[in-house]
């Protein structure tokens, strides 16, 4: 029998717990369940916890449904959030991946990369409405299942959120909400269910996260008391806001937004210029949410660094990622994360070597061990192969430093959500609310303050402030999945310019996207296997 995606992700989270079970001891420190019930993993906290370890492991697992490219957040971030976007760049790939970057998939509804997003996150909701079936009358501490209620409500109202940004229109495009959202499974039942509107997904979005701080506040604990771990993949107070300030950002609910974000980094400083510098694959002082990887976990040739990273499988080979000329260009030499991508300001002395200038760069390199040696051999790669578009040619190749592999062939774990696009949301909900004086100091604050540019100021107000903040949260959030979604949310078409522009773009994904906000570029078509097996869609939304 076939089942819409829904349905048949809702259908319990055993299968995913007990496949998800045998993590590593580095960073669960519980025994692996080899067989039981869905009652049995369920049945008191220290299962549950075991459970909640399976969702984690979802958001960084191969998913073989869809073969082994798909690989939960990793996946989403990248292909999805950047390959559609304005600043990300993959050179040797642009001309086949040019259907996926350019948003001509999103209306086919049988293609597998239009179903992966709704089939991925309602796989997070179904195991956690399944962990939310079955807590209230689980055995064990009541601290600790308060704790564990609110981690998965966490997830829930992320997943839908998330659900919301493919398949839904803008804020701005749904007439106040009233345009469709999504499908609210809120329990285990597999019936038919309509679509709601898009204003009752974000109530109930909204209603999931207030829940969650609420039990996360009442259990007086953390993910390191209850983990015996302070693992940065297990949701705690701090994500539970940081998820409800994106959310309120997308629902341009602006003050909501401001007051979460400054809650979700409280305790989690900005990070100093020496660990901006290692490469993002290693949890800082900032990371407030993240994936947890070591060589146990690895997903070999599909993980996140294996493209990302400078060090990485890619890069070794001479297949390089880049950014948008357009914006490296616009920031100031002074700014040290202009110096993690390649440019002509990048090399100290007209003719000095690459290799010479990566030392410069990660002065805690040494050029002869293997970080350096393949962060030069990537770099002298791209410069004199990947940005050789004819004979006659050749441009600055703008490749991309910021990522590492703590090993081969892409080890290393993922930032979800950092301190530092919490402040942004504070400079945009501040510039929105029409405190302009809040938002300069927010921006004063993520570059002057924090040391990454010590000649930073900000004076600026009107359409040139909101521009500010928007060349700088393009900067600092750069490759870490929020280019197409922020477009979106913005109002603001994908601008991708050729090389005869003065840009850096490959013919094939240069262009202007996404120009009228009715246009499929913005919004994934709900896919058939949820269309064809899902007969409430065809029903109005329940008011």
């Amino acid at each position: 029998m076939r089942h819409s995606i829904t349905k048949y992700m809702t259908m319990g989270l055993l299968g995913a717990a007990l496949a998800f079970s045998s993590c590593s001891d580095s960073w669960l420190d519980t025994m692996p369940t080899g067989s039981a019930s869905a009652g049995e993993v369920n049945g008191n906290a220290d299962n549950m916890k075991q459970a909640i370890n399976g969702i984690c492991k979802l958001m960084t697992m191969q998913h073989a449904y869809y073969g082994q490219g798909f690989n939960g957040e990793g996946t989403i971030m990248m292909m999805y959030a950047e390959y559609m976007g304005e600043d990300f760049y993959f050179p040797v790939f642009a001309p086949g991946w040019a259907p996926m970057m350019n948003g001509t998939m999103n209306d086919s509804n049988t293609s597998i990369y239009d179903s992966y997003p709704w089939y991925y996150y309602y796989t997070i909701v179904g195991n956690a409405n399944t962990i939310l079936a079955n807590v209230d009358t689980a055995e064990g501490d009541e601290a600790e299942l308060q704790f564990l209620k609110a981690s998965a409500l966490t997830f829930r109202a992320f997943a839908f959120s998330q659900v919301v940004q493919f398949y839904c229109n803008s804020w701005a495009n749904s007439n106040n909400g009233a345009t469709d959202g999504i499908v609210l499974r809120l329990d285990e039942s597999t019936g038919d269910m309509p679509l709601s509107t898009l204003a009752q997904t974000y109530e109930q979005i909204y209603k999931d996260l207030d829940e969650a701080i609420s039990l996360f506040q009442a259990s007086g604990l953390d993910r390191s008391t209850v983990y015996s771990s302070s693992a940065v993949c297990f949701p705690n107070l701090n994500v539970a806001y940081g998820v409800y300030a994106r959310a309120a950002l997308i629902r341009e609910d602006y003050s909501k937004a401001s007051e979460m974000a400054q809650l979700a980094r409280n305790g989690y400083a900005l990070m100093s210029n020496a660990d901006y510098r290692t490469g993002f694959c290693n949890p800082t002082s900032e990371w407030i949410w993240g994936s947890y990887n070591d060589a146990a976990e690895t997903l070999y040739y599909w993980s996140y660094q294996v493209t990302m990273a400078y060090n990485g499988y890619y890069a070794s080979v001479g297949y390089n990622i880049a950014a948008s000329r357009e914006l490296i260009d616009a920031i100031p030499d002074t700014d040290i994360r202009k110096g993690l991508f390649l440019h002509s300001g990048t090399f100290l002395e007209e003719g000095q070597k690459v290799e010479d200038v990566i030392e410069t760069i990660y002065g805690s390199f040494d050029i002869e061990t293997d970080a350096g040696l393949a962060a030069a051999t990537k770099a002298n790669n791209y410069a004199a192969s990947v940005c050789t578009y004819t004979p006659a040619q050749t441009i600055e190749p703008y490749g991309a430093l910021k990522f590492a592999a703590l090993g081969m062939p892409g080890i290393g774990c993922i930032p979800f959500i950092r301190s530092s696009e919490m402040l942004l949301i504070e400079a945009e909900a501040a510039y929105k609310t029409g405190d302009i004086t809040s938002a300069q100091n927010d921006l004063i604050e993520l570059n002057q303050t924090s040391g990454r540019d010590p000649e930073y100021t900000c004076t600026k107000t009107g359409e040139d402030l909101w521009n500010e903040i928007i060349l700088y949260r393009r900067l600092e959030l750069w490759g870490e999945g929020h280019s197409w979604f922020d477009c979106k949310r913005w109002g603001r078409p994908v601008q991708r310019k050729g090389i005869t522009e003065g840009g850096n773009f490959h013919a094939s994904i240069a262009g202007t996207y996404g120009a009228d906000p009715n246009s499929s570029f913005w919004k994934w078509v709900l896919p058939s296997r949820e269309t064809d097996y899902n007969s409430g869609l065809d029903m109005p939304a329940v008011e």
